[in-house]
């Protein structure tokens, strides 16, 4: 069933779970939230975000829920009414298949729609939808991370001309420098969607530029603890690697803070956060909820929700995705080096470009795929 893409609001409600239920027949909303709650100045709140911005144009009103049990959420939820419910989590099993013998929950409750986000997994083996009243959204990360990669390469490659002496402390790139890491709360599709597209980056511009990088990875971080990012990425940057990038949540955070520490650099996730440590973060890979959260309430509250793909996906032009402008690294870039910098900028240009025309094909490891290494030639996974 083809479903029409556009959304409505919410308002939210300062309920406890135990008492969200719905009195009234006016529209609503509920978003439970990712284990980084509603205030992790990214994805969750670019949710939330989208559902303060429907209730301000359409007085729909919004329910948020930052619980651990999703599964229990989103029954409670539906028992109570809410015909559309935004699931943040990386949690489907239940919703979408049942545990423990139960009836999915998307089958129990037929007149709620259930979004989730990251992965598809409505999909039955030959590939028909498993539910109706279930829409996967994915974000096109692995072509913005592609982005971040060879971002990452071109700007060590060229920081002595970039960037004043002082401003840094790179490992250096004829010893261990050529070294690149990667964090993620978990090891899931949502997640190594992020390392595949910029592992592939990184490898992309070090062969243009001739050269051979290193590639660390950790997918043990969770999505709550700054203290795992700062010590994950501290080990990291002594063994020489210079820019880490983060899809942890608030665990980014911590990386970030490292990464000013040591004078070295670091990539954030979801929302932009290049600011948050002024010229220590490189760029942030954005993953802006607010625009499905948006679209999807929209097409509820105009009735053409039924219209709308079981599976939406948010390009680099749709305005979901993409990085930042680099206008807060930019500021540490020195007035002779500005020349070679546009250069940089105008190469990332051209990388999104072809992308975008199909010159360039990105791992996608939200629709199943697996990343080749053999492709790698100029990358060693560590």
């Amino acid at each position: 069933m083809k479903r029409f893409l556009l959304l409505t609001v919410l308002s939210v409600f300062a309920i406890s779970l135990a008492a969200c239920s719905k009195t009234d027949d006016a529209k609503s909303i509920a978003i439970v939230t990712s284990a980084a709650g509603q205030n992790d100045n990214g994805y969750n709140e670019s949710a939330v975000d989208g559902a303060k911005k429907i209730k301000d144009e359409f007085g729909v009103d919004y329910h948020v829920v930052d619980t651990t049990d999703v599964p229990g959420a989103l029954e409670q939820l539906a028992e109570s009414g809410y015909e559309l419910i935004f699931s943040l989590e990386y949690n489907f099993d239940a919703l979408v298949n049942g545990v423990g013998g139960a009836k999915s929950i998307a089958e129990k409750y037929p007149d709620t729609t259930f979004v989730v986000f990251n992965d598809n997994p409505n999909l039955n083996e030959d590939g028909t939808v498993k539910h109706e009243n279930v829409i996967s959204v994915v974000f096109d990360v692995h072509e913005s991370s592609y982005l971040a990669g060879a971002l990452s390469v071109s700007v060590l490659e060229n920081a002595s001309t970039l960037f004043d002496a002082s401003t840094y402390s790179f490992a250096d790139l004829d010893v261990d420098g050529r070294s690149i890491g990667f964090i993620g709360g978990v090891q899931s599709n949502g997640i190594t969607v992020f390392s595949y597209g910029f592992v592939e980056g990184i490898n992309r511009a070090a062969a243009d530029l001739n050269v051979n990088y290193d590639y660390y990875t950790d997918y043990s971080a969770g999505f709550g603890d700054p203290v795992s990012g700062s010590t994950i990425s501290n080990t990291m940057y002594q063994n020489g690697v210079n820019v880490v990038y983060s899809v942890a949540g608030v665990v980014g955070d911590g990386v970030a803070s490292k990464a000013n520490e040591l004078d070295r650099l670091a990539i954030q996730v979801d929302a932009n956060k290049d600011a948050d440590q002024p010229g220590s973060i490189l760029t942030s890979v954005l993953k802006n909820t607010e625009v499905p959260v948006y679209q999807i309430t929209k097409a509820f509250i105009d009735e053409k929700i039924g219209d709308l793909d079981n599976a939406l996906s948010y390009d680099l032009d749709s305005g979901a995705t993409g990085m930042t402008d680099l206008a807060e690294i930019e500021k540490m870039v020195t007035a002779s080096g500005m020349t070679k910098w546009n250069e940089i900028k105008t190469y990332i240009e051209t990388l999104a470009t072809e992308i975008a025309d199909g010159t360039v094909t990105v791992t996608d490891a939200q629709s199943g795929e697996t990343l080749d290494t053999t492709t790698l030639t100029n990358v060693t996974v560590k």
